[in-house]
Protein backbone atom coordinates (compact mmCIF):
# COMPACT_ATOMS: atom_id res chain seq x y z
CA UNK A 1 0.00 0.00 0.00
CA UNK A 2 1.74 3.28 -1.14
CA UNK A 3 1.55 6.28 1.25
CA UNK A 4 0.03 9.95 0.42
CA UNK A 5 1.85 12.57 1.50
CA UNK A 6 0.16 15.74 1.64
CA UNK A 7 0.67 19.27 1.03
CA UNK A 8 1.76 21.52 4.48
CA UNK A 9 -1.37 23.26 2.95
CA UNK A 10 -4.00 20.67 2.73
CA UNK A 11 -3.21 19.55 6.21
CA UNK A 12 -3.76 23.55 7.40
CA UNK A 13 -6.90 23.60 5.51
CA UNK A 14 -8.03 20.29 6.68
CA UNK A 15 -7.24 21.12 10.57
CA UNK A 16 -8.82 24.71 10.49
CA UNK A 17 -12.03 22.87 9.72
CA UNK A 18 -12.22 21.22 12.47
CA UNK A 19 -10.37 23.83 14.87
CA UNK A 20 -12.02 26.73 12.98
CA UNK A 21 -14.99 26.01 11.54
CA UNK A 22 -16.22 23.60 14.60
CA UNK A 23 -16.51 20.46 11.80
CA UNK A 24 -16.43 16.93 13.36
CA UNK A 25 -13.05 15.36 12.85
CA UNK A 26 -15.02 12.37 11.55
CA UNK A 27 -17.15 14.49 9.22
CA UNK A 28 -13.75 16.02 8.03
CA UNK A 29 -11.98 13.00 7.22
CA UNK A 30 -14.76 11.17 5.70
CA UNK A 31 -14.77 14.21 3.05
CA UNK A 32 -11.48 14.89 2.50
CA UNK A 33 -10.50 10.79 1.69
CA UNK A 34 -8.49 10.45 4.54
CA UNK A 35 -7.80 8.73 8.03
CA UNK A 36 -9.65 9.96 11.41
CA UNK A 37 -6.57 9.36 13.26
CA UNK A 38 -4.05 11.03 10.59
CA UNK A 39 -6.67 14.20 10.77
CA UNK A 40 -6.46 13.47 14.77
CA UNK A 41 -2.47 13.80 14.94
CA UNK A 42 -2.74 16.85 12.44
CA UNK A 43 -4.95 18.45 14.87
CA UNK A 44 -2.92 17.34 17.64
CA UNK A 45 -0.07 18.72 16.68
CA UNK A 46 -1.32 22.08 15.67
CA UNK A 47 -2.02 23.23 18.95
CA UNK A 48 0.70 24.98 20.79
CA UNK A 49 2.24 23.62 23.83
CA UNK A 50 0.43 23.96 26.79
CA UNK A 51 2.88 26.07 29.32
CA UNK A 52 1.66 26.84 32.95
CA UNK A 53 1.12 30.52 33.03
CA UNK A 54 3.81 32.26 35.68
CA UNK A 55 0.87 33.29 37.67
CA UNK A 56 0.13 29.64 38.38
CA UNK A 57 3.80 28.61 39.15
CA UNK A 58 3.55 31.26 41.56
CA UNK A 59 0.43 29.53 43.02
CA UNK A 60 2.15 26.78 43.43
CA UNK A 61 4.95 27.64 44.77
CA UNK A 62 3.01 29.86 47.46
CA UNK A 63 0.87 26.36 48.20
CA UNK A 64 3.52 24.30 48.50
CA UNK A 65 5.47 26.47 50.84
CA UNK A 66 2.43 26.73 53.25
CA UNK A 67 2.07 22.69 53.01
CA UNK A 68 6.08 22.44 54.33
CA UNK A 69 5.12 24.47 56.83
CA UNK A 70 1.87 22.72 57.41
CA UNK A 71 4.37 19.68 57.24
CA UNK A 72 6.72 20.87 59.43
CA UNK A 73 4.05 22.10 62.21
CA UNK A 74 2.51 18.47 62.52
CA UNK A 75 5.90 16.78 62.41
CA UNK A 76 6.71 18.52 65.69
CA UNK A 77 2.82 17.98 67.59
CA UNK A 78 3.33 14.01 66.41
CA UNK A 79 6.73 14.14 67.87
CA UNK A 80 5.22 16.19 71.51
CA UNK A 81 2.37 13.18 71.74
CA UNK A 82 4.71 10.38 71.08
CA UNK A 83 7.17 11.51 73.85
CA UNK A 84 3.54 12.28 75.66
CA UNK A 85 2.43 8.91 75.46
CA UNK A 86 5.74 7.39 76.77
CA UNK A 87 5.61 9.44 79.61
CA UNK A 88 2.15 8.54 80.37
CA UNK A 89 2.50 5.31 79.54
CA UNK A 90 5.73 4.54 81.73
CA UNK A 91 3.71 6.50 84.28
CA UNK A 92 1.16 3.88 84.42
CA UNK A 93 3.32 1.03 84.56
CA UNK A 94 5.11 1.93 87.07
CA UNK A 95 2.05 2.61 89.66
CA UNK A 96 0.55 -0.44 88.28
CA UNK A 97 3.56 -2.56 89.09
CA UNK A 98 4.42 -0.77 92.56
CA UNK A 99 2.83 -1.69 95.76
CA UNK A 100 -0.03 0.79 97.54
CA UNK A 101 2.11 3.02 100.00
CA UNK A 102 0.59 5.47 102.45
CA UNK A 103 1.73 8.30 99.95
CA UNK A 104 0.19 6.54 97.63
CA UNK A 105 -3.09 6.33 99.32
CA UNK A 106 -3.30 9.84 100.55
CA UNK A 107 -2.75 11.40 97.14
CA UNK A 108 -5.80 8.78 96.26
CA UNK A 109 -8.19 10.92 98.76
CA UNK A 110 -8.14 7.83 100.91
CA UNK A 111 -9.04 8.29 104.99
CA UNK A 112 -6.53 5.98 106.74
CA UNK A 113 -7.43 4.71 110.21
CA UNK A 114 -4.96 3.08 112.56
CA UNK A 115 -5.95 0.26 114.84
CA UNK A 116 -4.98 0.78 117.79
Amino acid sequence: MKRTKYTAEFKTEAVKQVTEKGHLVVDVAKRLGIGEGLLYNWVRKSKPPEEPVIEDLKLIREENARLRAELRRTTEERDILKKATAYFAKQSINLATSKPSLFNLANDHLILTSAI
